[in-house]
């Protein structure tokens, strides 16, 4: 607490405060607050409702939903992370972000919070003296969206628009130099862990990779940060960027992939078998993952378009399978130092809510190891190409799987699976009134 009092000290120039938690669809929910009654927040924290965690994509209470007229739509009790304040680079006024996360009156932690979720697995790792390290490769694009069609912005430089994807294309980097000097010095300022930049083969898509580090909350924070702070941004230099699944339809869409080893007690890589083939616990946490990877498939796609980028041939991976070196694959182990032996799992995009994502991975893969389960044979060649269990390939199929699965029981408390599954079914129900125009209107800005 005394790290928070001093920072607002230090920032002077800072006259208000946003305090915000992640909602289930990962949207940001909070309040505006004067800086001179900050102390306050950190001290005893804020409060709303807990059915705030729980609204719809448009921000609307879920119907018949026990959070709201059932309970006396009771409040929460919201407290500072560990993180403490961040700046706001995207706003005009010097401006702080507190996070924040929800507890129940009697201090104990709320089970439909999905940081709290990602809290409760990564305590089971404690409890075992194992420790994840994470890090997440972060896809999105660059879009104007002032017309009736999405297109590429205007090169400042020469004032002309790509009309084609330019992967690893330096110069599709540096038509935009400016916006990303700018993000690179604001993920410094949010202590963000940027790393690499590459032009991806979407149209206007880049990826940004987060480096790995040992504290998996930490991860998807930096996560969610990234991605407030590159919308944020980029409406400031008069464009959009928008993590959705897929926004043009012949085009690749953007994925959120996920590198993870474990740390044993004294450091060590459990991982690594100081050879190319990993240790028999890899193979377990890639075991569970697989398990787990048809029921996990509404964390991974959660949201209508999301189902547009996981079709066969379009660089997402739709067969249940994994490999070394692959990436057709759903789990691909990448090459290199033993020593930094991981899995990566591919199978998400970009619209994710990180908490959600991270705690199915993370739970599945120890699940795995807990239950020393046998991955099948790693497949070689083009996954596309072979006869696999497939990934639920609508959105109904997804939510039905996630309510219904064993594993999913396992990772997750059961209010927080029966209020994802209630938003799912509202949000599909109402979607199913919107023409794809009016979808892609509605994710753009809001995943």
């Amino acid at each position: 607490m005394r790290d928070m009092d001093n920072w607002l000290r230090k920032h002077p120039e800072v006259r208000t405060i946003r305090v915000a938690a992640a909602d289930l669809n990962g949207q940001a929910r909070g309040k505006r607050v004067p800086s001179r009654f900050a102390d306050k927040v950190v001290q005893d924290g804020t409060r709303f409702p807990m059915s705030v965690l729980n609204l719809d994509i448009w921000g609307e209470d879920i119907d018949d939903s026990p959070l709201v007229f059932a309970s006396g739509d009771a409040d929460g009790v919201l407290r500072p992370t560990e993180r403490g304040f961040v700046p706001m680079p995207w706003l005009e006024a010097p401006t702080a972000l507190l996070p924040i996360w929800m507890f129940r009156e009697n201090g104990r932690p709320y089970e439909g919070d999905p940081r709290q979720a990602l809290g409760f697995v990564l305590g089971r790792y404690r409890r075992r003296g194992l420790t994840p390290v994470v890090a997440t490769e972060m896809e999105f694009f660059l879009i104007d969206d002032s017309g009736r069609n999405l297109q590429v912005p205007v090169s400042p430089h020469s004032g002309k628009r790509r009309k084609a994807a330019e992967t690893l294309a330096l110069r599709a980097l540096d038509t935009f130099d400016q916006f990303f000097t700018h993000l690179y010095d604001a993920c410094e300022a949010m202590d963000i862990p940027a790393d690499t930049a590459i032009s991806e083969a979407g149209l206007g898509q880049f990826e940004i990779n987060l480096m790995h580090q040992d504290d998996a909350l930490r991860a998807a924070d930096d996560a969610w940060l990234f991605k407030m702070l590159v919308k944020g941004l980029a409406r400031r230099y008069g464009f959009a960027a928008s993590f959705m699944a897929k926004p043009y339809p012949d085009y690749p869409g953007s994925g959120l992939h996920t590198h993870f080893s474990v740390l044993d007690e004294d450091g060590k890589n459990i991982f690594d078998n100081g050879g190319p083939e990993g240790t028999p616990v890899l193979h377990n946490a890639i075991a569970g993952c697989l398990a787990a990877a048809q029921e996990s498939t509404l964390l991974f796609a959660p949201h209508a378009n999301s189902y547009d980028r996981l079709v066969p041939g379009a660089h997402a991976p739709t067969g249940v399978c994994w490999a070394y070196e692959n990436r057709t694959a759903a789990i691909r182990v990448p090459s290199g130092n033993p020593a930094a032996r991981r899995v990566e799992h591919r199978v998400a995009g970009g619209d994710i809510n990180p908490y959600l994502m991270l705690a199915g991975v993370l739970g599945a893969a120890l699940i795995g190891i807990e239950d020393e389960m046998k991955p099948p044979k790693p497949i070689t060649g083009n996954a596309y190409a072979l006869d696999l269990p497939q990934l639920p390939s609508t959105w109904d199929a997804a939510i039905d799987a996630f309510e219904e699965g064993e594993m999913i029981g396992r990772i997750f408390p059961r209010e927080l699976i029966r209020n994802l599954v209630q938003t799912k079914r509202q949000e599909r129900h109402y979607m199913a009134e919107l023409s794809e125009a009016e979808q892609v209107e509605l994710y753009l800005d809001t995943v």
